[in-house]
This record gives structure tokens, sequence and C-alpha cells, in this order.
């Protein structure tokens, strides 16, 4: 059964430019590691804090092994290190979707 993970940020946002470089980043990453990125979207009206990513797997098990390509991945440690020296993600919500199909 296919998944998408939905995730939602809660950002900083007197520093939105540092988290759109993050997800610029990940736009390489994700792919690389073997995940199937749908994309990352800012805020752009309304509501200046909440950003959200999506990113489709084959199943769960494949997204486990994503997960371990891209703390495995040096480029993706320097992105996750980034986030965490900046502190511009104040929160991160994943969940885990399946389509619905007849």
């Amino acid at each position: 059964m296919a998944i998408t993970v939905f995730i939602r940020y809660q950002l900083d946002p007197f520093k939105r430019a540092m988290f759109e470089q993050y997800s610029k980043n990940w736009l390489t990453i994700i792919p690389k590691c073997g995940g199937d990125l749908q994309g990352y979207w800012m805020p752009h009206e309304g509501t200046n804090n909440i950003a959200f990513a999506l990113i489709s797997f084959e199943n769960l098990a494949a997204y486990k092994g994503y997960r371990a390509r891209l703390r495995a991945d040096s480029e993706g440690m320097a992105n996750f290190n980034f986030a965490e020296e900046n502190k511009f993600i104040l929160a991160e919500e994943r969940t885990f979707l399946r389509k619905v199909a007849l």
C-alpha cells in the first residue's frame, strides 16, 4: 500500500527565508535517498508561520529505508544540522496518509 507523509511545520515567521533554503536543499536530497517528493509549500498569504511538505513511498518499509539512507547522507545531515543550529522550525508534525481508491 502506497503512503504519503504529510509534514506540517510551524516556523519562526522571522526566519522564513531560512526555511525556504532548507526546503530547496531537500529538493535534491530526498529523491536521491528514495523519497518521491511531491513538494514543499511556503506561506504566501494569511498565516505566516505554517509550511507543508508531501513525500510519497511504496509502503511503510520503503519509508523506513529512506529514513536510514537520509541519516547516512552527508547533505541530509548537513541540512538537519542547519535547521537545528538556526532554530527556524518550532514544531514538526508527521501524518501518514493513504490514497482512497475504489
